[in-house]
């Protein structure tokens, strides 16, 4: 079977197309490399002993993209990554997200409507409940005013697939809603690799402790948990990229009883951003220098998930825990180096 992975060699793309091969999947990547690098496709190819395909598209450009489907008509599922994806840089550039997250995402239908393609995957995120009610959370808590225009955009495209779907009873899709992703491959040849200064936590530590960076920043330590840092629901990358094998299986068996559904990603169990300092001193056997800076905007106290609906419906369940999650991006880092 032929799946297009958008965004195919970015952290979270990179990794399911791993996944995708080692499962004798045939996969197509489209990717722009605007945060990611054309070496991930060494590594997967490493890894796998097998090389997919690969176009440099920029989802935006609709007659490149139009082709592209020409060419490749016969796809079997499309597993959307393509994305901006850091809060902070979504609040000081809300247009820049608004056309990469929500534009896109309305190409890529329109070439599904136009070619009767029928299984789509999107990746979405925790950022929709903002912050929830309860803990854990489950995936009937409601969608609240997102805290930043990324948050938004994630809400909007389930909005957009939900809509289309119920006009299109052959359309099958769903939206994983991820909680943190962390970590890297156990064979170092692919891992989280951003560009610039990192927008998320772990590359942040991974970097701090190489060297690269004089301080970790923790944001706000006066949040209302046990030591005052605010709470992530961290899973491995791995744990994540084989969910959606189980969300493509799914679609193509025709197992879900409705043609739109959710889920939660995530390991169901909360950590404070000082506890995974902890744990990333334990695991690499570095100390981790670090200051505590004012909050940042768009960010929430706290985040995890109920997985019952996962663990139930879709048959998957995380399975590593922060510390390998840790160990195998400190030991990623170390390769960078």
């Amino acid at each position: 079977m032929k799946i297009l992975v958008t965004g195919g060699l970015g952290f979270i793309g990179s990794h399911t197309v791993v996944e995708l091969l080692q499962k004798d999947y045939e996969v197509v990547i489209i990717d722009n490399l605007s945060n990611s690098s054309i070496s991930v496709l060494e590594g997967i190819t490493s890894i796998t002993q097998k090389s997919p395909q690969f176009h440099k598209i920029d989802l935006k450009d609709k007659l490149r993209l139009s082709e592209f489907f020409e060419e490749h008509h016969d796809l079997d599922g499309i597993i959307h990554f393509a994305a901006s994806k850091a809060v902070g840089e979504s609040v000081e550039k809300p247009l820049l997200y608004y056309e990469n997250n929500i534009n896109t995402l309305v190409l890529v239908l329109q070439e599904m409507r136009r070619k009767e393609l029928s299984n789509f995957i999107f990746s979405s995120s925790c950022t929709v409940y903002g912050q929830a009610d309860e803990l854990p959370i489950t995936e009937e808590a409601p969608v609240k005013k997102a805290e930043s225009p990324y948050g938004n955009t994630k809400q909007i495209g389930e909005e957009i697939i939900q809509e289309y779907a119920k006009t299109n009873p052959q359309f099958n899709a769903i939206s994983l809603r991820y909680f943190n992703p962390i970590g890297a491959h156990k064979s170092t040849e692919i891992g989280e690799l951003p560009i610039g200064v990192p927008q998320n936590l772990i590359p942040f530590i991974t970097q701090t402790a190489a060297g690269k960076r004089k301080e970790l920043s923790v944001f706000g330590n006066d949040y209302p948990t046990p030591d005052g840092t605010a709470v992530r629901d961290y899973i491995h990358v791995v744990d994540l990229a084989k969910a959606h094998i189980v969300a493509l299986e799914r679609l193509i068996n025709a197992k879900n009883k409705k043609n739109y559904e959710v889920f939660n990603l995530g390991t169901g169990k909360g950590n404070s951003v000082l506890e995974v300092i902890q744990a990333f001193e334990k695991v690499s056997q570095q100390k981790l220098p670090y200051k505590i800076v004012d909050r940042r905007e768009g960010d929430i106290t706290a985040a995890y998930a109920d997985t019952t609906k996962a663990n139930t419906d879709l048959g998957w369940k995380a399975e590593l825990g922060i510390e390998d999650s840790l160990k195998s991006a400190w030991e990623w880092q170390l390769k960078q180096e």
